[in-house]
């Protein structure tokens, strides 16, 4: 079962994998004295975590990832925080639940906090 955790490591590498394959960071990066040699760790555990969700969540990820840039985004006060709708109570999980939702106008993954 995938799980808010699961897309929230997704979504760190992700940002991780982006900010070192933009060639201008990288060199920033390399001239302040950081090594960018696990890349391709990265890239494998990126691979890793994919194959352990369920296909539909990868798919919605993957699309949002695609179009926005970021497939996870954060919900403050049932506002998503990457198109700014306010979402319908019923959108909000149980006390104690931790099953993913999708924001229903963007697309989105949903961290609820």
């Amino acid at each position: 079962m995938t799980g808010p955790g699961t897309v929230l490591e997704l979504n760190d590498l992700d940002l991780l994998l982006d900010f070192v394959s933009d060639p201008a960071r990288a060199t920033r990066l390399r001239r302040i004295g950081y090594a960018l040699d696990g890349v391709e760790l990265l890239a494998r555990e990126r691979a890793r975590l994919l194959a352990g969700m369920e296909r539909r969540w990868v798919t919605a990820y993957e699309r949002a990832h695609a179009r926005y840039g970021r497939g996870l985004t954060p919900v403050r006060g049932r506002v998503c925080q990457g198109c700014f709708v306010t979402l319908p109570t019923s959108a909000a999980p149980l006390p104690g639940e931790s099953q993913l939702h999708q924001c229903e106008s963007c697309g989105r993954l949903l961290l609820w906090g």
